[in-house]
């Protein structure tokens, strides 16, 4: 490896550890605890490294973000991909860490516009993107789009499960088990029973 591709790497290395520390102060203390102190001592560097790859918390934020909605498309593309793309899709917005990164960026958004307008952007994309897809899924069920319109499907998938994983954090549990019990009926209404 050439003196100049080690250099690249070692960048990268370091910007990627600053990004994992950053999400992950975000998900267990919340947006408020990041700082380049705290993004630094997280990640066992120097204050002055973090702020030399991000100049402001707003360079880091938002490629904390950017990083996290990407993959979050990724993954839905997949889940969209897959046998049982309802299923997957709600699996997917139930998984706790990524409701939780959602939230606190939600709750940013209210004092950074600059991460507000990132946030309507991916979502709407995202948006667009599953309601495409279960558009394609619905067609081949005896569910019609008047019946069932995607955008509203990925909607109300999406909500359900960011609630459920909203309350579990804070301790209430009442009528969940009945909720998952009704969204699981409903996709196998649709899609068929799980396999196995």
């Amino acid at each position: 490896m050439t003196a100049g591709r080690r250099v690249g790497t070692q960048r990268s290395a370091t910007r990627t550890t600053i990004l994992d520390a950053t999400q992950s102060l975000m998900v267990e203390e919340g947006y408020a605890a990041v700082s380049a102190r705290r993004v630094a001592t997280h990640a066992g560097l120097k204050p002055a490294l973090v702020q030399y790859y991000f100049p402001t918390m707003d360079d880091l934020l938002l490629a904390v973000y950017r990083r996290a909605a990407d993959r979050s498309i990724d993954n839905q593309v997949a889940a969209l991909a897959s046998a049982r793309p309802l299923h997957a899709l709600w699996t997917l917005s139930s998984d706790a860490e990524h409701v939780a990164l959602a939230i606190e960026f939600m709750a940013l958004a209210n004092h950074r516009k600059s991460i507000q307008a990132e946030i309507a952007a991916y979502s709407e994309r995202g948006r667009r993107l599953q309601a495409d897809a279960l558009r394609t899924v619905l067609a081949k069920t005896r569910f019609g789009p008047d019946d069932f319109p995607s955008a509203g499907v990925s909607l109300l998938l999406a909500a359900m499960a960011r609630g459920l994983v909203m309350e579990r954090g804070l301790g209430i549990c009442g009528g969940h088990e009945e909720a998952r019990a009704i969204v699981e009926r409903w996709l196998a209404e649709i899609e068929g029973p799980c396999p196995g």
